[in-house]
């Protein structure tokens, strides 16, 4: 099954689609999206959580990875399979 995706987002946001399509793509069946737009509290806790205001900020398992640039980015390096097998 691998690890639990969650990713904090808003309804319109274009790198969350981006994420989304990106975890798709390697298998992720599961994202469970956590919507700041409509829980002004879950944006509250995600900043205070991550320090950043932007969205998305994605957790792999307990493992912030940050938004899409950082997925993006483990993707070429070649660290994002073993972090969703749960590695």
């Amino acid at each position: 099954m691998g690890a639990k995706v969650r990713m904090y987002s808003t309804a319109v946001c274009p790198y969350c689609n981006m994420a989304e399509r990106l975890l798709k793509s390697k298998g992720v069946e599961a994202i469970e999206k956590i919507r700041v737009d409509l829980e002004p509290a879950q944006r509250a806790l995600m900043m205070e959580m991550t320090g950043r205001r932007t969205v998305p900020q994605i957790y792999i398992g307990e493992v912030h990875v940050g938004g899409f640039d950082d997925l993006s980015a483990l993707d070429r390096e070649g660290k994002l399979d073993p972090l969703l097998q749960g590695a």
